[in-house]
């Protein structure tokens, strides 16, 4: 499976499973001559002495029949793939075999081992599903069928495909996560064995490799493969960049040595000394890791100090911060360096405790501490120790949280609406640097670096979410657009009846809560379109001298099929929305007779449309000229944004007015406004102490609330100009605010911003 799998013979046909046991020979040597983990393939002459040592791998934690039953499905993948060779050469059964070795190494259930060994089988021969269900059962046969439907993705250049794949991917997943654990552990092998396909073949997987699976492996908690996918793939996208870092590590090894060997002596006799019993060893930062490093912050290899540290492994998590205390005595810790991640655990289960010392040559020096437990956690993440039930119960914390995460995926792709959306979404929960929050009840939630109290609501449930109208955080108000900061204490006020705010996208963060308040807009503007769509409709119609009401079913049915539309509500919406013009609509409908005539040069301006003010989404009041009751205005429709309102006198339309006449419809002010206008005034005063003071309270005592306002003095310093941003409610009662500036000596010019 995947690309360095693709065998390089014909299909091969599925032969007596009798046939195949005889090629194999005797079920193979003593379990325990063999130590389990993944294989390296090239260390067995034969598959069978590679069978071998991943029997040895299962007989230590699967029960005798469940052994048997791996064995029957490695038998049938071997005579299924008879024939199949591999880019490099080999048998191609030799590659789902150190498949099911790497998910060996996991520990994982039975069924993951069986469909990791018959993976490819669906794809590459002439094997069916079904008859996988029939032989080895469903559960087998679906995971099979969800790792073959993501070996067919093919990451293209085009954004919106690979979007679309990688929702399929992220789908398949979150149904089960097996599937995903299965597609990592084919990955690895195919990375690790890269090196028969074309370079430009590699640095397509590669790359691949480095953008989708590497940080799928690291939320799935899988560090080991995490770090190991990103090394193979940097040795395959920059190779010459590869070596050089390789060689300045090995070097540096031997450069370090001394120091190294010191503080592993000073650390190993320190802490005995403290009554705590530990296994301490040092751990070389990864190729890849340090790249980065070097990227981001702009260092040389020489500048990067953290090349080497150390890890403490104790028995359990009272000896965790002994041994931490000892260590701060042996050396000074660098302030702000330390972080708990025992108490306050990263999202992907990760626990440790994170230290920097000062060594004994002046050299910073990070030290990890941790029980063994934690380690396991650390290095196989949700594959720890695990065992596929369907029961939340019977999962870990770290398996628990993944199934919330995995859900999660599901939520955002029912509220996203198409794969470009979906695929943004989800990559800022994929790449989280966290930031970790209390809830009143002291529930500890963790949040992407940046989130704000928005966020927070809608992790705590959508319907907080949908109904906050404001935050408490750390017992004060705060808005809602406040970022969060580790160990701050939220709390969220709403309010029923209140509605997301669509302003609320400039400042959200994750994907949750801008799939939520974008489904929201979606379902309103479309709610909203559709009424505005028979408005628009309804003009249109009267204009030719009819109503809705005369219009027979006979004539929609056809001007839906004629328009390729499945309803009159989604007709209305395009409508609305601008994708559809009434005027044409409307002379569609008349088309045919009925006392209706198609005639082109019908007045369309007869039955203004009403603003009203509050309107919604459907309708906008243009922010070049923000027109205001009173002021002589006219509507454009605009493709995807519905109905623009400008003023008549508005220079920025009138270029369009000429060339798109159709696009324009005659619109008025409803008699009884239901809200407050923007609109911007300019004053330009005398300079002098309270000026700004006496202005505002003049706006103020007109009844105006001012929502921004903006302070500059002239070249010469004897002037102030001043821009106000206020709510009126039509042009008398901006006259009465301006009368009232008028009054101030102070003032020398006011006008109102337009353009």
């Amino acid at each position: 499976m995947g690309n360095p799998a693709n065998p390089s013979s014909a299909r091969g046909s599925v032969v007596d499973l009798k046939t195949a046991r005889e090629r194999l020979g005797p079920k193979g040597r003593n379990p325990n001559e063999r130590a389990p983990g993944a294989l390296d393939e090239g260390e067995f002459s034969t598959k069978a002495a590679q069978y071998d040592a991943f029997a040895a791998s299962l007989v230590l934690y699967l029960k005798p029949a469940d052994v048997e039953r791996i064995r029957e499905a490695y038998l049938f993948s071997d005579t299924a793939h008879t024939g199949q060779m591999r880019a490099s050469g080999e048998e191609y059964i030799t590659h789902p075999l150190a498949v099911a070795g790497i998910c060996a190494s996991w520990k994982l259930d039975v069924q993951a081992l069986m469909a990791a060994l018959l993976h490819d089988v669906v794809e590459d021969t002439g094997v069916t599903k079904e008859i996988i269900a029939a032989k080895f059962g469903a559960p087998v046969a679906e995971l099979v069928d969800g790792v073959s439907k993501l070996d067919k993705i093919e990451f293209e250049s085009r954004e919106d495909a690979q979007a679309e794949n990688f929702r399929k991917m992220l789908l398949a997943m979150a149904r089960d996560v097996r599937v995903m654990l299965v597609k990592l552990a084919d990955r690895l092998h195919n990375m690790r064995t890269i090196g028969s396909l074309r370079s430009d073949k590699r640095r397509r997987i590669a790359r691949e490799t480095l953008e989708i699976y590497a940080p799928i492996a690291h939320r799935l908690g899988l560090n080991q493969v995490y770090r190991e996918l990103q090394d193979l793939s940097f040795a395959n996208l920059y190779p010459h960049r590869f070596a050089v870092i390789s060689r300045a590590i090995k070097s540096a090894r031997g450069n370090r040595r001394e120091g190294v060997n010191k503080i592993l002596e000073a650390v190993q006799k320190t802490l005995p000394e403290a009554g705590i019993i530990a296994q301490v060893y040092g751990r070389e930062k990864h190729v890849y890791g340090i790249y980065r490093k070097m990227v981001e912050k702009h260092l040389s290899f020489s500048q990067v100090l953290d090349v080497y540290g150390f890890r403490v492994v104790v028995k359990d998590i009272p000896s965790c911060y002994l041994a931490l205390g000892a260590l701060h005595a042996l050396y000074k810790p660098v302030p702000g360096k330390f972080k708990d991640y025992i108490a306050i655990p990263k999202v992907n289960g990760y626990q440790s405790l994170h230290t920097s010392l000062i060594g004994p040559y002046g050299t910073p020096v990070e030290i990890q501490v941790r029980t063994a437990e934690m380690h396991r956690v650390a290095e196989a993440g949700v594959a720890a120790h695990w065992l596929y039930k369907s029961d939340d119960s019977a999962l870990s914390d770290v398996q628990k949280k993944t199934h919330k995460w995995l859900q999660s995926l599901l939520d955002i792709q029912q509220n996203s609406g198409d794969p470009a959306e979906f695929l943004e979404h989800v990559k800022v929960d994929l790449f989280p640097d966290e930031v970790y929050v209390f809830t009143p009840k002291g529930r500890i939630m963790a949040l992407p670096r940046g989130a704000t109290a928005v966020d927070f609501a809608y992790a705590v449930h959508t319907g907080v979410g949908d109904t906050c109208i404001g935050a408490r955080i750390n017992r004060e108000p705060m808005p809602l657009r406040t970022e969060l900061k580790n160990g701050d204490l939220v709390e969220i006020e709403t309010a029923p009846g209140s509605q997301p705010n669509p302003a609320w996208l400039g400042f959200v963060k994750t994907g949750k809560a801008r799939a939520h308040i974008r489904h929201f807009m979606k379902t309103m503007q479309y709610e909203e379109s559709v009424a505005l769509g028979e408005r628009l409709l309804g003009q249109a119609l009267r204009a030719l001298g009819a109503e809705h009401a005369e219009l027979d079913s006979a004539r929609w049915e056809r001007l839906f099929k004629d328009s390729n539309v499945k309803s009159r509500q989604e007709l209305l919406a395009d409508i609305g929305l601008g994708k559809r013009l009434a005027a044409v609509v409307a002379r569609r409908l008349a088309a045919g007779g009925g006392g209706l005539e198609a005639e082109s040069g019908v007045d369309m301006r007869s039955a203004p449309v009403t603003i009203r003010g509050s309107d919604g989404m459907a309708v906008q009041l243009a922010r070049c000229c923000d027109p205001i009751p009173g002021d002589p205005i006219i509507g454009h429709i605009s493709k995807g944004q519905g109905l623009v309102v400008h003023t008549h006198d508005c220079k920025t339309i009138a270029k369009a007015r000429r060339k798109e006449p159709d696009n324009w419809v005659d619109v008025e002010w409803d008699p009884e406004p239901e809200k407050g206008f923007g609109v911007t005034i300019r004053v330009i005063t005398t300079n002098g102490r309270g000026i700004l003071a006496k202005v505002a309270a003049e706006i103020t005592a007109a009844d105006t609330n001012i929502t921004n306002v903006h302070t500059e003095d002239d070249e010469t310093g004897n002037y102030a100009n001043m821009e106000f941003s206020i709510q009126v409610q039509d042009r008398a009662h901006l006259a009465r605010v301006m009368r009232n500036l008028r009054r101030l000596q102070e003032v020398v010019r006011i006008s109102r911003a337009k353009n």
